[in-house]
């Protein structure tokens, strides 16, 4: 299993640079400023970032993206829908608006991913993992992380260990 640890020390500053549009929409979807109906519709659930061909820049990858007006529209489960969107064989960085719930409130809080399955190429392993700390200093206030291998890392049960652990009761309206 690949690891962020395994990563060898003169990678640890790649010198990837994060392209504004990506804390332009980190920014909107941590700061939820939306007031109308439609605007809200807009806002964004999920957004997945990748490599610029190059290598040198974190963008958004086009195209893949959830937003909250298609959740229960044109997708039922947004999870799964976002799990989905991940390439098997390559690596991605990507927020997601989690929806969960404890035994005392209804919560929606970011979480930062970085998608690095068994079947990626060694290479890009390690510049996404050296390349991570660029993109997180630009997300300043993320509380939840999860590094996921494969799809077994992202079932719902993974991801309320990650949120609260026995305190969630439920994932995206699903009893986990």
């Amino acid at each position: 299993m690949f690891s962020l640890s395994n990563s060898l020390d003169f990678l640890k500053a790649s010198g990837v640079q994060v392209a504004d549009e990506v804390c332009r929409i980190f920014y909107d979807m941590k700061v939820r400023k939306c007031s109308t109906p439609e605007e809200i519709k807009k806002r964004k659930k999920a957004v997945i970032f990748c490599l610029s061909a190059d290598k040198k820049c974190i963008i958004v990858e086009e195209g893949k993206e959830i937003l909250v007006g298609d959740v229960g529209v044109t997708i039922t489960d947004p999870f799964k829908h976002f799990v989905g969107m991940l390439p098997e064989k390559d690596c991605r960085y990507a927020l997601y608006d989690a929806s969960f719930e404890t035994k005392e409130s209804r919560k929606e809080e970011l979480m930062f991913f970085l998608w690095a399955p068994e079947l990626a190429p060694l290479k890009s392993k390690m510049i996404y993992a050296s390349s991570k700390d660029a993109i997180k200093k630009k997300f300043q206030g993320i509380k939840h992380e999860c590094q996921a291998n494969g799809p077994e890392d992202l079932n719902r049960a993974c991801i309320a260990e990650k949120l609260g652990g026995s305190l969630i009761v439920a994932f995206e309206g699903c009893p986990v």
